[in-house]
């Protein structure tokens, strides 16, 4: 083919280096002990991507190209230094969104082209366009409603109203046809339009009934669209390496969307249309009449000292606090006493995938102190004190225990079965969930209530003198 003569044919080699650079990245990346060195080999690739494209005869200006990437530069460097630990969702959520845009772009631009100078195009490539201005402009104001929730800019409860998902089904059946008549009818600029119109409102429509608890489910599912809508948008152009590379993110999203929808023993519709955390009108408010018993960390850090084992169970309010540092320093005093300490990590703590891993990362707490559900969930029973952090809805026993608790069935921590419970809270609110943990009102629970910061450091403080 004469596409894949002379520097195309040099190209298209450059572009299946790059492909084999991330999926090794990838590889690379499912271990925390070699993360760093997986996302380098995988930035490596997309650069090498970039450079053979820039060679390409058919980029014809180049002055704008490097005015985006500048700025493009500028925008990430700023974000990457600023960016709260907290704030990390939200921004893979705008980056999920930019992706999915700047997809969908392409594909209109695409249309604008064909349509413009009436060029005849087979199928197929009508249908990859039409696909990357579904999913991209889907994934864009899906992810901006997302952005929303986690930055409190909107309620994090699901938003919902009689009849939606049969709304969102005629407004899906709807884009369905528009596709259909655009792609074996006729390249009409106004069902164009309506095509854009109603993917962006479909985008909104499919994540305002989802709740907070659900969001790190959703951030995966965007994550794999943003991936589906780049690959349908390298199909357009004929890019060998934007449809790799958009493969590769739309099947690791789906996987992990997988894994966080099992870890929540819960299905990929329920989590999209079930609305979990709605508020039901006209019912009895349930009054909470049990009492909590608190702790001085003075008392705590007794516990602490002179217990064998300890496991620290990290959650959102440990983010939320930036106390990871001074969890690092409790936990290498405790060992300094001989006491086991361990780490465990729930599949959904925090409000997105590997949350607790980056964080406590960040303080250098040794990987081989890291446990997941499956690996720790048996040590429990034998440990002396179990330290929760910020962590609710996966420390619940109500979800092992009580088969009319909303959260039922979805596997936690066996926090409870630790001889001592310290748990470290602000306040006895609920988690996202919106449900009360039953975990506060065991009787081998003790509540240390404040910042968890000021907390962990007491009780640094406590067991330094004692």
């Amino acid at each position: 083919m004469a596409v894949f003569e002379g520097i195309n044919l040099v190209i298209q080699y450059v572009y299946l280096a790059s492909a084999v650079l991330f999926i090794f990245g990838i590889k690379l990346l499912g271990s925390p002990a070699t993360a760093r060195r997986g996302n380098f080999l995988a930035a490596l690739g997309m650069f090498i991507a970039i450079v053979a494209t820039l060679v390409n005869e058919e980029v014809l200006n180049y002055e704008m190209i490097a005015i985006g990437i500048a700025i493009g530069a500028v925008i990430g460097a700023v974000l990457a230094r600023t960016i709260k630990m907290t704030a990390m969702p939200q921004m893979v959520a705008i980056f999920n969104g930019v992706g999915g845009g700047a997809s969908a772009v392409i594909a209109v631009s695409e249309f604008v082209r064909i349509w413009d100078g009436d060029i005849s195009v087979e199928g197929h490539v009508k249908l990859t366009i039409m696909l990357g201005v579904l999913i991209g402009f889907v994934t864009l104001t899906g992810s901006l409603i997302a952005f929303a929730k986690l930055q409190d800019l909107m309620t994090t409860r699901p938003v919902t109203y009689p009849l939606q998902n049969i709304v969102s089904g005629l407004m899906f059946l709807a884009i369905v046809g528009m596709i259909v008549y655009l792609v074996g009818f006729e390249f009409n600029i106004y069902v164009f339009y309506a095509l854009v119109a109603l993917s962006l409102i479909l985008g909104i429509q499919l994540v305002i009934p989802i709740g907070g608890a659900d969001m790190p489910v959703v951030i995966s599912l965007l994550n794999s669209y943003s991936g589906v809508a780049a690959a349908a948008a390298g199909f357009a152009l004929g890019n060998l390496a934007l449809i790799v590379s958009g493969a590769l993110v739309g099947a690791a999203g789906l996987i992990l969307t997988n894994i966080m929808t099992k870890a929540m023993n819960r299905s990929l519709a329920n989590v999209v249309f079930g609305a979990f955390g709605a508020v039901t009108a006209g019912g009895p408010v349930a009054v909470e009449t049990r009492t909590a018993r608190s702790v001085g960390a003075e008392d705590a850090a007794v516990m602490l000292a002179y217990a064998r084992s300890v496991i620290f169970v990290p959650g959102y309010g440990l983010a939320v606090a930036q106390a990871q540092h001074q969890v690092r320093e409790l936990a290498d005093l405790l060992e300094g006493k001989g006491v086991r300490v361990k780490y465990a990590i729930h599949p959904v703590a925090g409000r997105m995938p590997g949350h607790m891993n980056v964080l406590l990362a960040e303080a250098n707490v040794p990987y081989d102190e890291l446990y997941d559900l499956d690996e720790i969930n048996d040590d429990f029973r034998n440990t002396d004190v179990a330290v929760v952090i910020g962590a609710n809805d996966v420390t619940n026993p109500a979800a092992r225990d009580q088969p009319d608790s909303p959260v039922y069935g979805m596997p936690i921590l066996n926090v409870d079965q630790a001889q001592h419970v310290i748990v470290l809270k602000r306040s006895m609110s609920p988690g996202f969930a919106g449900i009360d943990n039953d975990l506060f009102f065991k009787d081998n629970t003790r509540m240390l209530f404040g910042d968890a910061r000021r907390s962990v450091t007491s009780l640094v403080s406590e067991v330094k003198g004692l």
